[in-house]
C-alpha cells in the first residue's frame, strides 16, 4: 500500500475527512504501508495537499474528494445550508481543537454545559473534554462567570491554567469583560478568531477598561491554532512511544 492510500483509508474510516492531528495518530498504523522516512508527519502534510484526492475544508481539516458532497453537507457548507448551522459547527470545531490541544498537553479540559452536545467533527464535545464538572476553584460568583468561557484548561491542582474565548461572529468586548472579572488569578487569557479580527481585538483591548489585562490577553488566529493542534499531536505521539 502506498502512503497516500494509507491516508485515504484513515479518512474513509473517519467518514471522509480528518484533522492533520488525527492523521498523524493513525495513518502510520495502517497495516501494509511502510513509512521509510524520518519525517513521516511532513509526508502526511504533503500528501493531503495533492488535489487529485483531497481538499481542505477549513484550517487543519482535510477531506476526500470522493466524499466531497456528503462532507460539505455534514459541515453545513452547501448552498442550501442555514448560515447559523455553519457558524455553530465552526465554533464547535475550534472548541474541539482547543480541547484536544489541552489534552495533548496533559491538562484537564472543560467546555460549558450548554456546549457539551455540540459536534466536534462527528462526536459531541463531551466525548473529548475530560471534565464533566467545572472545578469550583474560588468564590461561587466568580465560578459562575468562568464556567461560561468557551474552553478552560485546568492544571493538576484543579486551578485554571488557560481560558479561551472563540470569537467567530460575536463581540470581542464581551469576552474581554469576562477576563477582567478573572484577572486576579494566575491564568492565561486567549481570544481565538479569524485573522481579519486582529485589528478589532487590538482596538478593543486598548480601551482603558481593559488596561489591567492588556498585557495578558493574546490573540490566536484559526490558521495558527490548526498548526498548533497538529504540532501538539506530533509531539504527543513522539513523547508517548508512537510507531516511529
Amino acid at each position: 500500500m502506498y502512503q497516500y492510500e494509507a491516508v485515504i483509508e484513515v479518512m474513509k474510516r473517519k467518514g471522509g475527512y480528518a484533522t492533520l492531528a488525527y492523521l498523524y495518530q493513525n495513518a502510520l498504523k495502517i497495516e501494509g504501508c511502510e513509512w521509510k522516512t524520518k519525517t513521516p508527519y511532513a509526508s502526511i502534510r504533503r500528501i493531503v495537499q495533492d488535489d487529485r484526492f483531497f481538499f481542505r475544508i477549513k484550517p487543519g481539516l482535510w477531506a476526500l474528494k470522493s466524499h466531497q458532497d456528503q462532507v460539505l453537507q455534514h459541515f453545513g457548507l452547501t448552498e442550501d445550508s442555514p448560515k447559523h448551522r455553519e457558524q455553530e459547527l465552526d465554533h464547535s470545531y475550534y472548541q474541539g481543537l482547543l480541547v484536544e490541544i489541552g489534552n495533548f498537553k496533559g491538562f484537564k479540559t472543560f467546555v460549558p454545559y450548554q456546549d457539551k452536545n455540540r459536534l466536534y467533527l462527528n462526536l459531541p464535545l463531551s466525548n473529548y473534554a475530560t471534565l464533566d464538572t467545572f472545578y469550583k476553584f474560588t468564590y461561587e460568583h466568580v465560578v459562575r462567570r468562568a464556567i461560561t468561557v468557551d474552553v478552560t484548561w485546568f492544571n493538576s491542582r484543579m486551578y485554571p491554567q488557560s481560558f479561551f474565548e472563540i470569537e467567530h461572529t460575536t463581540d470581542i468586548q464581551n469576552s474581554l469583560l469576562k477576563f477582567v472579572e478573572l484577572q486576579d488569578f494566575y491564568v492565561e487569557f486567549f481570544i481565538v478568531g479569524d485573522i481579519s479580527r486582529r485589528k478589532e481585538f487590538d482596538a478593543k483591548l486598548s480601551y482603558s477598561a481593559f488596561e489591567a489585562i492588556s498585557e495578558r490577553v493574546k490573540f490566536i488566529d484559526y490558521v495558527y491554532l490548526s498548526r498548533l493542534h497538529a504540532r501538539s499531536a506530533e509531539l504527543y505521539e513522539l513523547q508517548h512511544g508512537g510507531v516511529l
